[in-house]
């Protein structure tokens, strides 16, 4: 089945991060994720896929090429990691090349799909789209091991570090927006309107969705998709904070 999954790189888990130009200042080094081996019979059946198809050239070229950029027959591939640590991350490209996102200054964007097919389940995608300052931009996937792992922890280290700031920012009067949904001390905006946090019983997320409900009332005040809210563990934070009246405690 699968191979390595998540851990540090043999002899290298004190000092790795100092190897890797622009991770200086990230901190420790907590955990590496390596790129997810694919199950023999998969390879295999791909393979076989790729040698029946010749008969149709192009269709055989694409089987045998998905084949080989697995981590199990690329080398490139297979030498992809990512690296978290105290204040950032750093993912390692097949050539080497190295992406840094601090923690205080990083958007992310998940989107999680379950696949079925004739109602049976057949697995989940993840794609996790970040966004520094700069405009350079990432996509993380289940091509790394572990991804329900590492994807909340990245959500949940940018909730921690950006959430002390946000909290003073909403005290002093600001409002914070992300994607269609705003929130400050008095209420949350949607496209839908708005509401005060009083005007609001339930925040959850269902199906893929943000759901907002007002007392009372059996269908949702209003629904945003999740994979167009910016940074959602904060968002949530945020609002557990407001609608809770702390607006001082740090998670």
């Amino acid at each position: 089945m699968a191979g390595p999954t998540a851990q540090q790189d043999p002899g290298q888990a004190t000092a790795h991060h100092t190897a890797l130009p622009g991770t200086e200042g990230l901190g420790q080094l907590r955990e590496t994720f390596l790129p997810k081996r694919i199950s023999a019979v998969r390879i295999a059946g791909t393979l076989v896929m790729g040698i029946v198809a010749l008969v149709l050239p192009p269709l055989g070229v694409y089987f045998f090429w998905l084949a080989f950029r697995t981590p199990n027959l690329s080398r490139k591939q297979a030498a992809r990691r990512l690296h978290l640590f105290e204040h950032g991350l750093a993912e390692v490209g097949g050539n080497g090349e190295v992406s840094v996102f601090r923690w205080d200054s990083l958007t992310a964007l998940q989107e999680i799909t379950e696949r079925y097919a004739n109602g049976v389940y057949v697995g989940t995608t993840y794609v996790y789209t970040l966004h520094r300052e700069d405009g350079t931009k990432l996509k993380l996937t289940e091509f790394y091991a572990e991804p329900e792992r590492w994807g909340p922890a990245l959500q949940q280290e940018i909730t921690r570090t950006q959430l002390p700031g946000l909290l003073t920012g909403l005290e002093q009067g600001r409002t914070l927006t992300y994607g269609t949904v705003s929130v400050n001390q008095s209420g949350v905006a949607t496209p839908k309107g708005s509401l005060t946090w009083a005007e609001i019983e339930k925040v959850e997320i269902s199906q893929g969705m943000l759901v907002l409900r007002k007392p009372g009332k059996k269908l949702p005040w209003a629904q945003v998709q999740v994979k167009r809210i910016p940074n959602l563990f904060l968002l949530l934070a945020l609002i557990d904070h407001l609608r809770y009246g702390d607006l001082h405690q740090n998670t």
